[in-house]
């Protein structure tokens, strides 16, 4: 485990610098790492690029692939725990409906709330947009006694069918000058990262995914079933509450600050399952790391299959994860 967890920082400490590395103005990895050593004051490389140079580097292709990292890092602790509490393989916060409601939200509060408590506007109104998603998917499911784990995700897609066709109509019905503003909700895309917004991801994600690493005998034993989970004294029903309530919050900043980006809770999860196993003492904070590096590299191809133009990363996932979803429904079948 310590020497998995090794090479994956490694591994994401070359996509990080990577990821900065390339773009319509191609860096040196030298320039990118003279760059980041000058600005922490450490000083360790003579600066020899121009201020340009350093202002796309630390103003605008860090941030973004910080928030590339964080993000892909939420949304893949968030799958594997929805995974676990669902025990469901195809779980996930896109397929649940849960960043349909996140996209919902944000969109409400661009077009038509405003931003009326400033920056947190968006993060909090996508937050309750994913809480109330949350909340439609466990009642119709109950509503329909959609009890197994496919039809809980079918309810999920309905539900998220439902939701995007309301955010749809907030769209029609917005002023059509800012309308254009909503499609990177819609597509998503890191394009807005800045280094003032990093925090609020950020304090979101460390202590969610603290909390459910330190409940990872719980999520193990909500994986085996209920029956098993309660009779180890665990109050399963208030626990998977909790779990889609952190999911919720967690999915909802994430969408703030990146838009919709589909399949990373999906794949991740399966994929580090397979590296270390089903313990999610080790699964939790691998799919972190594999996240982050997932999204980096979609990022990378994002701005690179249409370069100077970015590409959404959201049809970069979308692709990419609607091939895996098709392998994984072979393969349960």
């Amino acid at each position: 485990m310590p020497l998995i967890v090794l090479a994956g920082f490694g591994i994401l400490f070359v996509s990080l610098s990577f990821a900065v590395s390339v773009g319509a103005v191609s860096v040196p990895l030298r320039t990118v790492w003279g760059v980041l050593s000058n600005q922490m004051g450490l000083g360790l490389i003579t600066p020899d690029w121009s201020s340009g140079r350093e202002a796309i580097i630390w103003d605008i292709r860090f941030p973004r692939a910080l928030l590339a990292a964080i993000v892909g890092a939420g949304l893949a602790v968030v799958g594997a725990s929805l995974q676990a509490v669902t025990r469901n393989p195809l779980a996930d916060p896109h397929l649940l409906g849960i960043s349909s409601g996140g996209g919902f939200g944000a969109i409400l509060a661009l077009l038509h709330t405003g931003l009326f408590i400033g920056l947190l506007t968006v993060p909090l109104m996508a937050f309750l947009g994913a809480l109330a998603a949350t909340a439609a998917v466990l009642a119709v499911a109950r509503f329909a006694g959609a009890s197994s784990a496919d039809r809980l995700v079918l309810t999920g897609v309905a539900v998220s069918f439902v939701i995007m066709a309301a955010a749809n109509l907030l769209i029609f019905l917005g002023d059509p000058r800012a309308a254009h503003t909503v499609v990177f909700w819609m597509l998503g895309g890191l394009g807005l990262a800045q280094w003032s917004h990093l925090i609020y991801p950020l304090m979101v994600l460390l202590p969610c995914a603290i909390w459910l690493w330190s409940r990872a005998a719980d999520l193990n034993a909500m994986t085996i079933g209920d029956e098993t989970a309660t009779s180890l004294g665990i109050p399963v029903v208030a626990f998977r509450r909790s779990v889609f309530v952190i999911g919720a919050l967690v999915t909802g900043v994430m969408v703030a600050f990146s838009g919709m980006i589909g399949f990373v809770g999906l794949m991740i999860p399966h994929i580090v399952r397979a590296i270390v196993g089903g313990d999610y003492a080790r699964v939790l904070p691998c799919s972190a790391i594999a996240g982050a590096i997932f999204l980096l590299w979609a990022d990378i191809i994002a701005r690179r299959v249409m370069a100077p133009e970015d590409m959404p990363i959201g049809i970069v996932t979308g692709l990419i994860g609607g091939v895996f979803f098709v392998a994984l429904l072979r393969r349960q079948i």
